[in-house]
């Protein structure tokens, strides 16, 4: 009976596919996870040691609503040094309770009931339920290998209607891996502002980029004003439990999700802002490290997937691989579940990112080397158990 009273938007969200898999991996013994997306890496010592230092120095109490003005002035010179773009620590710079809430914070703060939002896909599971919860209408536009996985200019364009407001860009792309060059977003600037759109660009795996350099959205001409930049630190820093992110805009866009995180959160655990300001004073050396073993696991696990006859699509960033299973006559469900219950290994289905990733698995490579290879093992006893 108590089902009655839950609201028919929540009712009609799925669960996430990532979790699902996620909770059968925590039943079983001896499994190796491909699945969730979470560094193998114990975030590095001196970020941890800072944490632990605030708490000894009884650091435990509420921050602004903006969060450690010190944090945020870190975050605007690494942006100002890294991308050239000067964000005003005080007012244009938002610390959250990591990169989800940050993202549920721009779509809440932008969305009016009605108002269509453009998603790229295959895409992190949370966006379409988050624009579906604000009130929106997600307006999915399919990506696919021959593209490597970018979304174009011209999708973009014959998306957009009367009633479009916003464009949710997430380069590198979870789950698929691809990036975006910096003539693609400036292609996708003009149609941005030919159609006065606003765009939510979800660039937390930015720092985890293999082929050249990251580009920051708001760095493209006239699109700082008309861009929410979403960033934290849980894959570059390994810092995924510490829930810390940040998002970054306008000073009215920024004022307007802080109106909304002061009431349903308050402010990020000050614990964890010890630990982000660490790792932006003295991180990179660190980071730098992980992303190089990060290539090397990303070499070897698309290497292996090519070798068995999966065809898998090189990503040039984050740290997921997005192997084809179209071969084996299975689908994405079919395979991951029986590759978990015969072979124990767990992967999640393509097809929880979107309609067009059917067919595919998204296979974390943020595991070591030695797993990598013994699930590539018994990925392969497992096709020649179905051929």
């Amino acid at each position: 009976m108590s089902g009655k009273f839950v609201a028919t938007n929540v009712r009609n969200i799925p669960p996430s596919g990532i979790r699902k898999f996620f909770d059968l991996v925590l039943e079983m013994e001896g499994v190796i996870s491909l699945g969730v997306g979470e560094p193998d890496f114990v975030t590095p010592w001196h970020i941890r040691e800072a944490c632990i230092y605030s708490l000894e120095k009884g650091f435990t109490s509420y921050t602004s609503n903006s969060g450690l003005l010190e944090l945020r002035e870190w975050i605007s010179k690494s942006y100002k040094k890294d991308y050239a773009v000067d964000y005003n620590p005080r007012n244009q710079i938002l610390v959250t309770t990591g990169v989800s809430e940050a993202a549920d914070l721009a779509f809440r703060a932008v969305i009016n009931p009605g108002d269509e939002v453009i998603i790229p896909e295959p895409c992190y599971v949370s966006y379409k339920p988050s624009v579906s919860l604000a009130g929106g209408k997600p307006v999915p536009v399919s990506t696919y290998r021959e593209d490597e996985f970018r979304v174009t200019s011209e999708q973009i364009q014959k998306s957009i209607t009367k009633k479009t407001k916003a464009l949710v860009l997430s380069y590198p792309n979870n789950p698929t891996g691809a990036i975006m060059r910096r003539k693609d977003l400036e292609e996708i600037a003009d149609v941005v502002n030919e159609n006065d759109l606003m765009v939510i660009s979800d660039e937390v795996y930015g720092k985890l980029t293999y082929d050249g350099a990251h580009t920051c959205f708001s760095s493209i001409s006239g699109m700082k004003e008309r861009s929410i930049i979403l960033n934290g630190f849980s894959k570059s820093h390994a810092m995924t439990g510490l829930r810390i992110g940040f998002a970054a805009g306008s000073e009215e866009l920024i004022a307007a999700m802080t109106k909304i995180h002061q009431y349903a959160m308050l402010c990020a655990p000050i614990t964890a802002q010890m630990g982000a300001i660490e790792a932006l004073k003295n991180g990179a050396v660190e980071m730098e490290k992980m992303v190089k073993e990060y290539d090397r696991r990303r070499r070897l696990i698309v290497d292996g997937f090519n070798k068995l006859g999966l065809d898998c699509f090189e990503p040039l960033g984050a740290f997921y691989a997005f192997p084809s299973i179209k071969s084996t006559g299975l689908t994405s469900e079919e395979f991951a579940g029986r590759l978990l219950k015969e072979e124990k290994v767990a992967v999640v289905p393509g097809d929880v990112f979107g309609e067009c990733g059917a067919g595919h698995l998204r296979c974390s490579y943020a595991t070591s080397r030695e797993q990598i290879i013994e699930a590539l093992s018994r990925i392969e006893a497992f096709l020649g158990s179905i051929q």
